[in-house]
């Protein structure tokens, strides 16, 4: 009798540790985890921006059951409504608690602003749009960009430190007139000059006037080996458009010159076309191994150490690094003022250091990077 009474006892206290355990549970769980929320990724189409599509699909690869990814229309400008509809439209939906915009364009923050007044508690990640900074650091959690004008400290110290002795800026008029990258070529020109290098600005023609790109481009063929002539091989290239790369790469590969870094740093910019890369469909994101294919490539022409660019484009790490900042401030484990656990978080995705500067002094949630480099 005894022993069913003690045998009585003891089921009777595990059921009652049974069932203060799963009350624990349940009253100190008080953040969502990832089964139960989701996070909205906006960004431009396949063909509108590849790098930042790819970006989304490589973390909705990650996260299947997590991310709903939604993409703008190929012509923004013309129908920008739709697309603020369509932005605003996950806000309805109350399983997503954050929404990542890398998107490039400026007129989305009327969107997020609508989001806000439905959704105060949602999080809101920008990586990035081009609106008002200080409208956007009031209703963005986390607004999130390249250093652009920082680069042009970066861009020239990086050169120096390869070799380069003297640093020749490619450009044309209509993109002198741009104010941020004519504040960037300033700031090349003084770093050069504190650095003892000579800095030499050169005017293409302009491909969006007369004779188009193929002038520029047919005018950087000829330039380059009269420049290389003049001045040695301890000499750093830099063009500010995206076709002169080609050119630009091509060049170094036959002349030995230097290319710290090309006007949008990716391994994909250049590179494939001048080194002729066959890259798999299957290996359009794998950086490592393009990185690879690269460093080949440069040792085969004999120029190892004379090619540099960011080891992945930021237009892939930006929405893999958005989520995981979103998707953490939801869950309470980061704050978006903290920058060791922002640059924690960054670091592990690029696999290299990354930098955070503050876009003002006094906004506690814009922030500029700069990545590390691989050279070549």
């Amino acid at each position: 009798m005894i022993k069913k009474i003690s045998t009585l006892l003891i089921l009777v206290f595990l059921t009652i540790s049974c069932a203060a355990c799963s009350s624990n549970t349940q009253t100190t769980s008080t953040t969502p985890n990832a089964e139960t929320f989701k996070v909205g990724v906006v960004t431009p189409t396949l063909s509108a921006s590849e790098d930042e599509f790819r970006g989304a699909e490589k973390v909705s690869k990650k996260y299947p059951n997590m991310i709903k990814h939604i993409v703008l229309p190929d012509n923004f400008s013309a129908e920008q409504e739709t697309a603020i509809s369509q932005i605003v439209s996950l806000g309805d939906d109350k399983e997503i608690k954050a929404v990542v915009i890398c998107a490039g364009y400026s007129g989305i923050l009327p969107a997020i602003q609508k989001i806000k007044e439905k959704r105060p508690d949602m999080v809101v990640v920008t990586a990035p749009i081009w609106d008002d900074p200080d409208l956007m650091s009031k209703y963005i959690d986390l607004c999130l960009d390249t250093d652009w004008l920082q680069r042009g400290e970066t861009i020239p110290t990086k050169a120096h430190k390869m070799g380069a002795k003297t640093f020749i800026h490619y450009s044309f008029p209509t993109h002198m007139a741009k104010e941020l990258l004519a504040n960037r070529r300033d700031k090349m020109k003084e770093t050069c000059s504190k650095l003892g290098m000579t800095f030499v600005e050169i005017n293409t023609p302009d491909p969006q006037t007369g004779g188009g790109p193929s002038a520029m481009l047919q005018f950087l063929q000829e330039d380059i080996p009269r420049q290389i002539d003049k001045y040695g091989k301890d000499t750093c290239i830099f063009g500010t458009n995206c076709p002169m790369q080609d050119v630009i790469i091509a060049k170094e590969l036959e002349l030995g010159f230097i290319m710290a870094e090309q006007c949008c740093p990716t391994p994909t910019q250049g590179f494939p076309a001048a080194m002729g890369l066959e890259i798999k469909p299957e290996d359009a994101g794998n950086f490592p191994k393009i990185n690879e294919m690269i460093k080949e490539k440069a040792a085969k022409a004999n120029v190892t150490g004379r090619l540099s660019t960011w080891p992945i484009p930021v237009g892939v790490f930006f929405p893999e690094f958005a989520v995981e900042v979103a998707k953490g401030i939801v869950e309470g484990k980061v704050d978006k003022t903290n920058v060791e656990q922002l640059n924690q978080i960054a670091n592990k995705i690029a696999g290299v250091n990354v930098t955070f500067n503050k876009m003002k002094p006094e906004l506690n949630n814009y922030w500029l990077i700069i990545m590390d480099s691989i050279i070549y």
